[in-house]
């Protein structure tokens, strides 16, 4: 696109240069009141100002399924996703939904990354390494299932699997139930001639799966079991080895140590060596991105690799674009273009962009289309905060959240921008340790941070846009269809790590206390699936503008839209629509 191309008409009712703070609170959902709802116990009185004050400046929106292009309804949202669909201003198929239609359709052997792993077919071993999981957030079973099927029927006869159990997005324990699947799947193809094995294994949040460099230990467990063969727990069987670690060692899926599964003489059955073929399974892309680095970079520094063979490796996706890392993948990625930070960075709208180390991705590379770096470096400035590293986020639920809204204050009060864009990680992250407590706390320090940066944008007289990405904290115990909370087998309720989906009952939605106007109380009843908040406001705000009522489905793609029209603009035809009308007409 050339330089006109990229110019936006001015909006015929909203004024330009309005200093804009747009504050994403991850993993922060609306659901019913209760003991459980982490967001209503914790002390929040920013956040409950914002829905109270003028309920025609705060509505909820969609985060999940097909709103931001996963496959069904069932889908929940994730903060890659979202992101993508806050900074896109349209909806694009996602993740699960790329992965299920390349393998629908087949079109996944025929493109070049399958015919690229395939050429090691004959003479070497083909590994899987990834999240076995039905969760949808970083993987699905059933897509590594077909792959495994698939691969077979097209000549591979020797088969790994390294897997990475779960926790987080699935209840704990469902691990076991996962293993026995695919060890029945690979016993089938093993009746068939292939030679079909899990190698190695250990929980997703202690071996391989990290992300941002936060801790690269982790990647370099992983890198130790499924390349060299080496681990502290060596089995015969992985469902021996999933039950032993958990029961013996105590611990929960999302941190089962690292363990190799050996022969009878004691032989590691399947390390990665010269002349294999390697698939990482996940189709999200931030778990996924530091074990690719260690896959393709020769001069790679982090850790002793010891190691470090000539193979064919293949993301199922591609999981950096702008590092084009990997260099291969099974399913092309999205083709995210003309965001909305595109634009208004073309249209002179100087941007800070802000959050930990953590979600310091989402606020620029997602929210760019899956695009690292700058599109102006002299129109924008990125800052990432470092994450703490070496503990669960449950130790310190404060995490960055001060930091980050401190950098944001001190953004909108240099005067240098007209955008301060951040992420507070909190209700997410610590919302993921199924420490309750600690959820609590962690909601009420992104509260407080919310509160510093809307104390700026009064004083700069600006404007706010206050959302989120997905449920989580909101929510935190499993669930019957009924909405009431599950129970193990001790009478103890079983704690919720995942991100949210939760059916809202009629019954339940008569108790929720909070919703002041018939407007809001039919979004409830459109959809019963959790959403998210967004609230907008600030001296800067003219008195006319509120959201609009025609717009009842509205999801995170539409802020974008939204955006663009506080700061003056008109969006692009295509985008969804903006959430946001001027009902003054002397404005």
């Amino acid at each position: 696109m050339d330089d006109s191309s990229w110019k936006l008409a001015d909006h015929p009712k909203l004024q330009k240069g309005k200093v804009i703070a747009l504050v994403v609170l991850d993993g922060w959902g609306e659901a019913t009141p209760n003991q459980y709802n982490c967001i209503h116990v914790a002390e929040t009185p920013t956040m409950d100002s914002l829905k109270k004050v003028n309920p025609e400046r705060w509505r909820l929106v969609r985060a999940h399924g097909t709103a931001v292009g996963l496959p069904t309804e069932d889908d929940m949202g994730n903060s890659e996703v979202g992101h993508n669909a806050l900074g896109a201003g349209r909806i694009y198929a996602q993740g699960a939904k790329l992965v299920d239609l390349a393998l629908a359709s087949g079109r996944i052997y025929e493109e070049d990354g399958f015919k690229y792993i395939k050429d090691s077919f004959e003479t070497g071993t083909l590994h899987f390494i990834g999240l076995l999981s039905d969760g949808g957030v970083h993987s699905r079973l059933d897509q590594l299932q077909l792959l495994l099927k698939g691969a077979a029927e097209r000549g591979a006869n020797r088969i790994r699997v390294h897997i990475l159990t779960d926790g987080r997005d699935v209840l704990d324990g469902s691990s076991v139930g996962f293993v026995e699947t695919l060890e029945n799947d690979l016993f089938q193809l093993r009746e068939k001639g292939v030679d079909a094995r899990v190698a190695s294994g250990g929980g997703r949040m202690y071996v391989t799966m990290d992300r941002y460099e936060n801790d690269w230990n982790v990647v370099k467990r992983g890198w130790d079991a499924q390349i060299l063969g080496e681990a502290p727990h060596k089995f015969t069987k992985a469902i021996e080895a999933v039950k032993k670690l958990r029961e013996e060692l105590n611990v929960n899926d999302q941190y089962l140590p690292p363990f190799v599964i050996v022969d009878e003489h004691g032989k590691p059955v399947g390390p990665i060596v010269d002349g294999d073929a390697v698939v990482t399974f996940n189709f999200r892309a931030d778990r996924m991105v530091m074990i690719a680095k260690a896959f393709e970079y020769k001069d790679f520094d982090k850790f002793d690799r010891v190691r470090f063979p000539d193979i064919r490796y293949a993301g199922m996706l591609q999981y950096d674009g702008e590092l084009k890392l990997p260099s291969h993948y099974l399913v092309s990625p999205p083709e995210i273009e003309r965001t909305c930070g595109e634009y208004l960075v073309h249209n002179g709208i100087r941007t800070f962009a802000c959050s930990e180390t953590v979600k310091f991705g989402h606020v620029t590379f997602f929210w760019n289309g899956n695009r690292s770096g700058y599109f102006n470096e002299e129109m924008e400035e990125y800052v990432e905060i470092p994450s703490d590293s070496g503990i669960t986020f449950n130790v310190k639920p404060q995490m960055k959240a001060l930091e980050i809204a401190e950098k944001a204050r001190d953004a909108i009060l240099s005067g240098k921008f007209q955008q301060v864009r951040v992420n507070i990680p909190n209700g997410d992250m610590v919302g993921h340790t199924g420490d309750i407590n600690a959820t609590i706390l962690a909601c009420k320090a992104a509260d407080e941070a919310v509160k510093i940066i809307i104390d700026a944008i009064e004083q700069v007289g600006g404007i706010y846009v206050v959302t989120a990405d997905h449920g989580n904290a909101e929510d935190m115990v499993k669930r019957n269809k009924n909405g009431e909370p599950l129970l193990n087998k001790n009478g103890k309720i079983q704690i919720l790590t995942s991100h949210t989906l939760q059916h809202v009952s009629s019954k339940q939605m008569s108790r929720v206390r909070y919703i002041e106007t018939i407007h809001i109380f039919m979004f409830y009843l459109l959809f019963v699936k959790i959403k998210v908040p967004i609230a907008i406001g600030g001296p800067g705000l003219a008195p006319g503008v509120r959201f609009r009522k025609d717009v009842p489905d509205g999801g995170l793609a539409n802020v974008a839209a939204t955006v663009m029209n506080l700061h003056g603009f008109q969006a692009p035809s295509d985008y969804e629509p903006s959430l946001i009308e001027v009902v003054d007409d002397n404005y």
